[in-house]
Order: structure tokens, then C-alpha cells, then sequence
């Protein structure tokens, strides 16, 4: 049984261009990117006095949409742990690369139980993140 996968991407976009080219498609769709300020690693292990290799350009991009997870959480708070979608962006040999990890019904369901709905909302949510994901490359 599959618990997760890994959606997995590559972008001819440099890094910066992918960004913003993703950020317009997720407006579009009514999510917002939740940590914009925040997303590059580089920058944030700085702030930290941490030294990163030069060209290490990891970004890690929260997506949330506001309206739908505000319901979900009042409706179930246990849903919390699984609610973070978090795309990582990154270069490796000159290209931009894309992952987005997805979980299965099957843990959905046992992780969180006895709330079927919960699987067919993120369901829902990872649709629309593929599609902006592609839209994006």
C-alpha cells in the first residue's frame, strides 16, 4: 500500500522566475503563499548565523487557502498535522526543481480517523496544487 508520494518536477524557469510565476498561480486559484517572506532556507539559516554553500538555494513554499482551512480546522483541529502543503523548489544542474509530498487516503483515514471528508478535501487541495505547480514549469 502507498502511504505518500513525492509529486516530483522540473522547470526550465530559473528558481526566481519559477517562484514568481507560481505565486501568480496560486492568487489565481485563491491560495496564498503563507511564508513568502520566509521561503528561502538560505536566507533564513543566515539570519541564524548559519553559513550555507554558495548556490544553495532551497526554497520551501507554504500554500494555504485561507478560506477553506479556516472551515477544515474549526470543523476538526485534528486535522492540523496533515494540513501544511509545503512545495520545495530548488536548482541542480541549471534546472529548476519541483517536489510536493501528497498523502494517500489510506493514511489520511488512519492518521485521522472517522472523518472521511478530511481525505477528499485534501484530495481536492492536491489537485489544485499539481495544476499550479505545472502551470508554474
Amino acid at each position: 500500500m502507498v502511504w505518500a508520494e513525492v509529486y516530483d518536477k522540473e522547470s526550465t524557469r530559473a528558481l526566481p522566475q519559477y517562484v514568481a510565476a507560481l505565486k501568480q498561480a496560486v492568487e489565481r486559484r485563491g491560495f496564498i503563499i503563507n511564508n513568502e517572506e520566509r521561503m528561502s532556507l538560505a536566507d533564513s539559516f543566515s539570519q541564524h548565523g548559519i553559513a550555507t554553500a554558495s548556490g544553495f538555494d532551497m526554497h520551501l513554499i507554504q500554500v494555504c487557502k485561507p478560506e477553506k482551512a479556516a472551515v477544515s480546522l474549526q470543523a476538526n483541529p485534528e486535522r492540523a498535522a496533515l494540513m501544511p502543503k509545503c512545495i520545495a523548489a530548488f536548482t541542480r544542474n541549471g534546472r529548476t526543481r519541483v517536489r510536493f509530498l501528497m498523502y494517500h487516503r489510506p493514511m489520511i483515514e488512519t492518521l485521522v480517523t472517522n472523518d472521511p471528508a478530511f481525505a477528499d478535501s485534501l484530495a481536492e487541495s492536491y489537485t489544485a496544487i499539481r495544476a499550479m505547480i505545472d502551470e508554474a514549469c
